[in-house]
């Protein structure tokens, strides 16, 4: 027997373009004498589909476009992923499920088991975890057929209290197959490989994984689709951020020696031991994780326009080491013609922010405008006078300037239709050091999910072979230029000390004595959280972030604005 692997890219909804791609994969499979295909986790409408799945309309085009789909389903298997109607009065209205569809008819249906109700994942608010589990018969085969999440019940504290390959096993399958929608971060390779050998491992047949890949809003799927044999080896890893097909026999995934009693133990690795079990500032930095965040970011950028039909991207420019980075992304990813950057200086503004600007815009090739806004900050200070009296100069006049930006951005995104690019940080939208409706606005947070030691890593990696962002940008101390003389340092810590602290706390879920503990002072650490839980309100109102680390800033991560805990 001979399965073929689809990894595809899906959109959310749109039916039309996800079953032409299944259709497509098909005729693939068949055309390389394929006797079963295997798509992803709801490849139908799309994952994640969140509250379409409430609509009856929905479920109605999912079922539709399975009706279309299994009329191409003569002489080869198809596995695709769907929801379905729950027939039973109890419970959820809804299944994760899977259908085999074979002679033009649904042959076989399994649902998922374990609904992930955790970090970017609400399962369990539309679906009704499966309560039987049964193998899929298929030309002389036994298919213990699961769903993302259901094998990943391992590891010394598991999360669900059933398993359902322990079920399966015991109905002694040939074959694992596992359709999933298992999105990136920067450990999630290794935690993959890690679960899906432990798989082969410990139940001694071989298994067939494959994921989905594409953006969809924040969450960006990586592929990497795997086939394991039934001794734990690694036969083939598909391609990672982009599409990819792969056909394997069965037959050349057995008797690859070994027995259950003198394998190796299963290990399962968790994205937290594989990213905090060594130097925070290493792991921010490695050279595999910044060559896999640049991959992600860019197709978390190309998704977002192509998905919500944008073509051309806008940014300020400010001379920074943040907007540089995200031109030159944006550049990379859309083209160099669709990314527009304006340079805003103030009579705060260096000389040489304006030079740096102009000359990575030079470099990149794409289209830039100079638009002082001194006189708007005048118009600005000086109607206003009245009110403020004489009070000091502070961080109201220094909003003015970041809001006026703000507002000349968005006016030429209304005017001219570019999505406006936002280039903060995650040190910066952790601690609250951006202006709400000022360099805060965007319609995609493009380094919300990545910390200020990884945008200079991101940085130096992108002129790996050869300089697009100018060198006096990477080397320059970062500042907001919103005051004379000002300095990232004014208002932050060392962003070694930050970056690792944000780490521990935000990914890591460590006490305040914990990050203690590890040598940093008390004063420094109490300091650093007050602000991360301070301004919760300030990231409540930011726009969708594209995620890259196990703990983003979205829709994975819950908190109250009121709340009182370390703030």
């Amino acid at each position: 027997m001979k399965i073929a692997l689809a990894q595809q890219n899906y959109h959310i909804g749109n039916f039309e373009v996800n079953v032409g791609k299944i259709i497509a994969g098909i005729q693939q499979a068949k055309a390389e004498g394929a006797d079963l295909v295997v798509f992803t986790e709801l490849c139908i409408c799309g994952y994640p589909p969140q509250d379409f799945l409430e609509f009856s309309d929905f479920i109605n085009k999912c079922e539709a476009a399975i009706g279309e789909i299994r009329q191409h389903a003569d002489g080869i298997g198809v596995l695709i992923g769907a929801p379905q109607r729950n027939e039973k009065p109890e419970g959820k209205p809804l299944h994760n499920a899977v259908f085999l569809l074979e002679d033009q008819s649904i042959k076989g249906v399994v649902h998922k088991t374990l609904l992930p109700n955790y970090d970017i994942f609400d399962e369990y608010r539309y679906f009704e975890p499966a309560d039987s589990w049964k193998v899929l018969e298929f030309r002389g085969k036994k298919l213990a057929v699961t769903i993302c999440e259901d094998i990943w019940n391992m590891g010394e504290n598991p999360l669900y209290r059933i398993t359902p390959m322990d079920e399966l096993i015991r109905q002694q399958p040939d074959l694992m197959i596992n359709l999933s929608a298992s999105p990136y971060n920067y450990a999630q390779d290794v935690v993959r490989n890690s679960i899906v050998k432990a798989h082969t491992l410990k139940y001694g047949i071989p298994m067939i994984y494959c994921n989905t890949v594409g953006s969809q809003t924040e969450v960006v799927f990586d592929g990497g689709s795997l086939v394991y044999d039934q001794a734990g080896s690694k036969v083939k890893e598909c391609a990672y951020f982009e599409e990819d097909f792969y056909c394997v026999a069965f037959d050349t995934l057995i008797n690859h020696g070994g027995t259950k009693e003198n394998k190796e133990e299963p290990v399962f690795f968790s994205a937290a031991e594989v990213g905090l079990g060594q130097n925070t500032l290493d792991y921010l930095s490695d050279e595999k994780n910044i060559a896999e965040i640049h991959q992600a970011l860019l197709l978390g950028i190309k998704d977002y326009f192509t998905k919500m039909g944008f073509t051309k991207a806008i940014l300020g420019a400010s001379g920074g080491i943040d907007s540089a980075l995200v031109q030159a992304l944006a550049v990379e990813a859309l083209g160099k013609e669709n990314v527009w950057a304006i340079l805003m200086p103030s009579q705060y503004s260096t000389g040489h922010s304006v030079a740096d600007a102009e000359e990575l815009s030079r470099n990149l090739g794409n289209p830039y405008n100079i638009l002082p806004i001194k006189n708007i900050y005048d118009t600005f200070t000086n109607e206003l006078a009245p009110l403020f009296k004489d009070l000091p100069f502070n961080v109201a006049e220094e909003n003015i300037q970041s809001r006026s930006r703000g507002n000349l951005l968005m006016a030429l995104s209304n005017k001219f239709g570019n999505i406006l690019l936002n280039t903060s940080n995650k040190s910066e939208l952790s601690t609250g050091y951006g202006t709400l409706y000022g360099d805060m606005a965007g319609g995609i947070g493009v380094l919300g999910d990545v910390y200020k030691t990884q945008v200079y890593a991101l940085a130096k990696y992108i002129n790996r072979n050869g300089e697009i962002i100018p060198g006096n940008i990477l080397t320059k101390p970062p500042s907001a230029e919103l005051r004379p003389g000002q300095k990232d340092s004014d208002s932050l810590p060392d962003y070694a000390d930050l970056d690792t602290i944000l780490v521990e706390y935000i990914e890591g879920r460590k006490s305040p004595a914990q990050i203690i503990a590890l040598g940093y002072e008390e004063q420094l650490v109490t300091h650093i959280l007050r602000m991360v839980n301070s301004n919760e309100y300030k990231r409540k109102q930011f726009c969708p972030i594209i995620r890259v680390s196990y703990k983003a800033f979205g829709i994975g991560r819950r908190m109250p604005i009121v709340g009182k805990y370390l703030s």
